[in-house]
């Protein structure tokens, strides 16, 4: 018989995730027990996606202020840093900051407007065309913006992110100047060693500053990318993907996680015989239309997975096939045309007028967005994500 549904995405539920437990046993039996109490059956390619945050909690990778601190000291100085392009946010940034302020004299805070790099907005564009304000070359003090624009608050949390930081590096014992810039090269009229709190523009953020005339840059990648006294680190994005945990630690992103994707594979195979695809993820990528606000905070939407999610879909357009190779066909006919069409499509169809509207991102990103969407960030208490069917087509 026919099968009548294609893609299906269940959130399962497991224990709550301490350190030190096996967490891919813990998986492989909740997805199960999930199956058998559900009445549904693992099939070859179904994807079982486990969320970042329940991978580094089992891995104990957690952080303290002070560890933090003693790194940003040791690799900055102590003296006045220049913290630049952080994104504005208590849970990913506002941890950190403390940790950061606590291992210097003087913070100059550079924030980026009229919005942080995933679309939190200090200001809108049509406050700044108004104030005759560019925001490609103007360097704003905390007086001229605050003459300009007021007082702002995050249309969904309410704070006052320029008061808040500002608040919280006073509170660690340091001096504070905050400053209004998109250029990296403006921080080093205030101090030649930098920060960079950037995601996905560190690299190029660092390069202009190593060009000039800065003496010491890290970014966020860069701190906690070893052990300090004992931490949790990152070997690969430090203290990047890290969450608040407490008031005085992190949740780092989980390190070196690709044996536990295989490992879940693995299991699944042994005691199932199917051949499924494993990956962690975190954040989705894609964009709120109403906040403006991109949704990829982590440095990747999926740290680890398994061989078989590694590309980008290579699928056709059913509706361009209908509209114009098979316009002439109805019904039965025009089903079988199309079907064939598929069975018969090239292993890469970049330049094919028939791919053309379909998604050209990393399967990863694909699947780790519907993850995020399904387990969702609060209550839902499914940090396990079974994906059905999603590799797919029309003629299976």
């Amino acid at each position: 018989m026919e099968r009548k549904i294609g893609t299906v995405s269940r959130g399962v539920r497991c224990p709550i995730i301490r350190e030190g437990d096996d967490l891919a046993k813990i998986v492989v039996d909740s997805v199960l027990d999930a199956a058998d109490s559900e009445g549904f059956s693992l099939r070859d390619k179904d994807v079982i996606a486990v969320t970042e945050s329940i991978v580094a909690r089992a891995q104990g990778n957690y952080a303290s202020i002070d560890a933090i601190a003693k790194d940003v000291k040791k690799k900055l100085g102590g003296e006045t840093i220049g913290i630049i392009f952080p994104i504005l946010s208590r849970n990913r940034f506002s941890i950190c900051l403390k940790g950061f302020a606590r291992g210097a004299k003087k913070v100059v805070l550079m924030l980026s407007y009229p919005s942080d790099e995933v679309g939190n907005a200090l200001v809108t564009y049509d406050m700044l065309d108004e104030a005759g304000v560019n925001p490609y070359s103007d360097v704003l003090s905390l007086e001229k913006y605050r003459e300009l624009f007021g007082e702002n608050k995050h249309e969904f949390t309410g704070v006052d992110y320029v008061d808040y930081y500002s608040n919280l590096i006073k509170e660690q014992g340091a001096e504070v100047e905050i400053v209004f810039a998109n250029n990296p090269k403006a921080i080093l009229n205030y101090t030649k060693n930098v920060l960079t709190c950037d995601i996905h523009t560190r690299v190029r953020t660092k390069r202009i500053l190593n060009a000039n005339g800065a003496e010491r840059v890290c970014g966020m990648d860069d701190i906690l990318n070893e052990s300090v006294d004992g931490s949790g680190y990152n070997t690969k994005y430090g203290l990047l993907g890290s969450n608040k945990s407490t008031e005085d630690t992190v949740k780092l992103f989980p390190n070196e996680c690709f044996d536990f994707v295989e490992d879940i594979q693995k299991q699944i195979k042994d005691k199932t015989g199917k051949n499924i695809e494993v990956m962690v993820y975190g954040d989705g990528a894609f964009k709120d239309p109403q906040g403006k606000i991109w949704e990829l905070a982590d440095p990747v939407v999926s740290p680890a997975y398994t061989s078989g999610l590694v590309g980008t879909p290579n699928e056709v357009k059913l509706k361009y096939l209908a509209d114009n190779d098979f316009k002439h066909l109805n019904g039965e006919e025009l089903k079988e045309a199309i079907s064939k069409r598929i069975k018969e499509k090239d292993d890469d169809l970049v330049g094919d007028m028939a791919a053309q509207g379909t998604t050209p991102r990393q399967l990863t990103d694909l699947i780790g967005s519907l993850c995020d969407l399904t387990s969702g960030s609060g209550d839902k208490g499914t940090p396990i994500v079974l994906v059905q069917g999603y590799f797919d087509n029309y003629t299976e």
